[in-house]
């Protein structure tokens, strides 16, 4: 009784109750309806007391959201610690992987070096067909050259026609000097050189009267497409990575030191970026870094002015090679890979052993060699980045583990190349010798031509001779 009596709709405890849930509404001025219409969920007779309260119920609701949520960041917090984790497992895994084959294609290129220069050549036209092989399949489409039987032979006609140009062009001297012995041979390769061009000449033409050929309805875009593409190759590809083969008979020095200075720059920018990168180098390759960038720049300038100096100690690797044979070579060094001594400061010398140190003047050469290979160099990589971008891939191809195909690792080396070929002809070597003179001269010139020759050349020394006294 006293609980219904407690419980009824005017009775103290239900005013107090209303009057605590809104303190600023005066109650007393209402009727009866109105307050029973103003609080809907106060119960107005002991039956409505069992009713559903929304509050409580919403209480309840809320408590058990917010343990759910908590149950929820508990799981978030542990599903990102077990992420990080696996990332730096993966993380490290990738690392090691990428560590061992760079050790294995280091061992091969070196055993490679040793050999000769004849095998780095072949090295050299191997890489290039596996790029070609990469980039033709980049833009295969199956059920088109299905509808074309021999198209993809077509591709490797004007390959390997380009290769023959390209190469004639760059050893024709050295096949010269390898046939002069057997006077026979010589004349024929004499004859082939003389006529190189209108022979190339017809194998390009050759391979374009296939192409038109061959032309096929609802295949036109698709075969126009891959005329282009293949062109493209050739230029990306073989004239800018042919320009490695030019150094190596330079001596090969040329060649391993622009190859060495990309690959002191890539090592050095992966582990400065795996240690220390944090800020985005470019936006088309987001795992570079500003820090990677930096720190490798400093590091290859001054690993390439050191290396200079091992790598001139060497005949082997100094002394050009003039001719297709495989013997050791033996020559006088030139004067680039002769020690210049130079005394060291008077604030250093009390604190050092040495009263001078020994420069060898290829290792000037080499800082130049290192700052290009570090700042220039990294763009033929962004280049490629935006390349398989364009076509989202990630790699184009996985011969090498950990690094992808032959193009991935030669992106950088195709432009370096093609900057040492032109700073060694600029700057070291003279376009124009004597033996090259010579073997034009007897292979351009008639004999009333050379006799000719013989007599103005007289004249000249005659005048300068005269001109001296």
């Amino acid at each position: 009784m006293a609980m219904e009596k407690d419980l009824k709709p005017h009775s103290p405890r239900i005013r107090k109750l209303r009057e605590n849930s809104h303190p600023n509404t005066t109650t007393s001025r209402m009727g009866s309806n109105q307050r029973d219409n103003h609080y809907p969920n106060i119960p107005n007779s002991p039956r409505d007391y069992n009713y559903a309260p929304s509050s409580p119920t919403a209480r309840i609701r809320h408590r058990r959201r917010s343990s759910e949520n908590l149950a929820d960041v508990n799981r978030s917090n542990v599903s990102r610690v077990s992420n990080l984790l696996l990332g730096d497992r993966n993380k490290y895994q990738s690392m090691w992987i990428r560590t061992c084959s760079s050790l294995w294609m280091l061992g091969g290129v070196m055993f490679i070096i040793y050999m000769g220069h004849l095998y780095i050549w072949a090295m050299v036209v191997v890489i290039q067909i596996f790029m070609a092989r990469e980039l033709f399949f980049l833009l295969r489409r199956a059920h088109e050259e299905r509808r074309l039987p021999g198209f993809r032979l077509l591709n490797w006609h004007f390959f390997f026609t380009a290769m023959l140009f390209v190469y004639g062009r760059i050893l024709q001297q050295q096949l010269v000097n390898t046939v002069s012995s057997d006077r026979f041979i010589y004349k024929l390769v004499s004859g082939l050189i003389k006529y190189q061009m209108i022979i190339w000449y017809f194998l390009y033409i050759t391979g374009f009267i296939w192409f038109i050929l061959t032309l096929k309805k609802k295949t036109y875009r698709y075969q126009f497409g891959q005329y282009a593409w293949t062109h493209m190759i050739l230029i990306v590809v073989l004239a800018q990575s042919s320009f490695i083969v030019a150094n190596i008979f330079e001596g090969i020095f040329w060649f391993l030191m622009p190859a060495a200075v990309i690959a002191m720059n890539d090592v050095a920018a992966y582990f400065f970026g795996f240690y220390f990168g944090k800020t985005p180098l470019i936006k088309l390759s987001p795992k570079k870094t500003w820090e990677g960038y930096v720190g490798a720049s400093v590091a290859t300038i001054i690993s390439a002015f050191f290396f200079a100096n091992v790598l001139g100690q060497f005949q082997w690797l100094t002394c050009p090679r003039k001719d297709f044979s495989t013997g050791w070579l033996q020559c006088d060094p030139g004067p680039l890979f002769r020690p210049e001594y130079y005394s060291l400061p008077f604030w250093i010398a009390p604190f050092s052993p040495w009263k001078e140190i020994s420069i060898l003047p290829v290792q000037w050469h080499a800082f130049y060699f290192g700052l290009f290979a570090s700042a220039i160099a990294p763009f033929g990589g962004f280049f490629a980045s935006g390349f398989k971008r364009a076509f989202k891939i990630k790699d184009f191809g996985d011969s090498i583990p950990g690094h992808g195909g032959f193009t991935d690792r030669m992106d950088c080396e195709n432009v370096m190349s093609f900057f040492a070929y032109i700073y060694i002809h600029s700057f070291i070597v003279n376009q124009y010798s004597v033996e090259m003179i010579l073997d034009q001269i007897s292979r351009g010139l008639g004999h009333e031509e050379q006799k000719m020759l013989y007599v103005k050349l007289g004249e000249i020394l005659q005048d300068k001779l005269q001109e001296m006294f």
